[in-house]
């Protein structure tokens, strides 16, 4: 199957445009995914306390059938002011839904929980979402930067032990195409267990023992060893939230599906996943660019690439993640 993937950049997914806002100093940003055109929108959240913003307007009964932006985002609930600023700044450039004197954007925001990392007081605002958007549709990147930046920022794993021992992790990206399909991934990978590359079985990034070692803990053994005396140091402080880009035309109800299917990604490169203490969100959107093409794509075919691209983004994001605020990184 490999050799009939295709690996390309996310930015190459037709429809979308991506941008982040980085604070290095505080430890947190924000990473938007901007469909101009509007895109056809899924989620599947299934964390405990997810902190999100217009998730409920994705569900398929529901009348509004077009999304024009993900914001990504760190600061926890405070984060999601940012997908405010990324409202006013669509808006300013005529884009949304027709509503008769003016546009209203649809964005929907999802966020990671950084405010023990850097400075809890500095959280992704108005400004960072206007930010994120200028970079996405004046600057059009053609490679999204991974690591530390927008979204992954703050972000860290392997937390049992608390943050002594935790590693830090960060924004990935990466696209499958297959013919003239094209999935992406954009995630910020902030999980409460380790990450390891489905492909070697090779931890990439989590808990250390002891603090000042680079030997990674298969944390579910630790579990295993500590049983009932075993604490979660934070509560509801783990989050990987995700968004998954197509350019095959789907319906709310496929988006969502293909949203479902992608959560294997999880399962695959983080582990133990699914946890009580990570709120895990991964919206789809679909551009439809491909068009009458797009006819013969099974929705399951579809699904299996975005698995396929959004684990590979979460081993790049613990990759690509360097050394920060005194946690380390795989990249150092």
């Amino acid at each position: 199957m490999d050799t009939l993937l295709e690996a390309i950049d996310v930015c190459n997914v037709d429809g979308f445009c991506f941008g982040n806002y980085t604070d290095e100093e505080a430890g947190t940003g924000c990473t938007v995914i901007v469909a101009p055109e509007g895109a056809t929108g899924g989620v599947d959240v299934r964390g405990g306390a997810p902190a999100s913003r217009e998730t409920d307007l994705l569900r398929p009964e529901n009348t509004v059938d077009k999304v024009h932006a993900v914001c990504l985002s760190g600061g926890s609930a405070f984060g999601l002011e940012a997908a405010s600023g990324v409202a006013r700044e669509l808006e300013s450039r005529g884009i949304g839904l027709p509503v008769g004197p003016t546009q209203v954007p649809i964005v929907c925001s999802s966020c990671i929980f950084d405010l023990a990392f850097g400075d809890p007081t500095v959280r992704p605002d108005i400004e960072a979402g206007i930010a994120a958007v200028r970079e996405a549709l004046d600057n059009t990147p053609t490679t999204l930067e991974q690591g530390n930046v927008g979204a992954g920022t703050g972000a860290t794993v392997g937390k049992l032990m608390g943050p002594a021992t935790c590693m830090k992790a960060g924004l990935g990206t990466a696209a499958v195409a297959l013919g003239p399909v094209k999935v992406g991934a954009v995630v910020s990978v902030n999980a409460c267990g380790n990450v390891v590359d489905p492909l070697t079985g090779e931890w990439v990034a989590g808990m250390r023992a002891p603090a000042d070692s680079d030997q990674i803990v298969d944390m579910e053994l630790a579990a295993f060893a500590a049983a009932g005396s075993m604490q979660m140091p934070l509560d509801r402080t783990n989050t990987t939230i995700s968004c998954i880009v197509t350019n095959v035309e789907l319906t709310k109800a496929q988006a969502t599906k293909v949203s479902q299917m992608a959560a294997d990604a999880y399962a695959h490169a983080i582990r133990p996943t699914h946890a009580t203490n990570d709120g895990d969100t991964i919206y789809t959107l679909a551009s439809g660019k491909l068009g009458a093409q797009a006819n013969a794509v099974p929705l399951d075919l579809l699904g299996m690439l975005a698995v396929r691209a959004l684990e590979t983004a979460i081993v790049n994001g613990a990759k690509t993640a360097k050394t920060s605020h005194g946690i380390p990184g795989a990249a150092k």
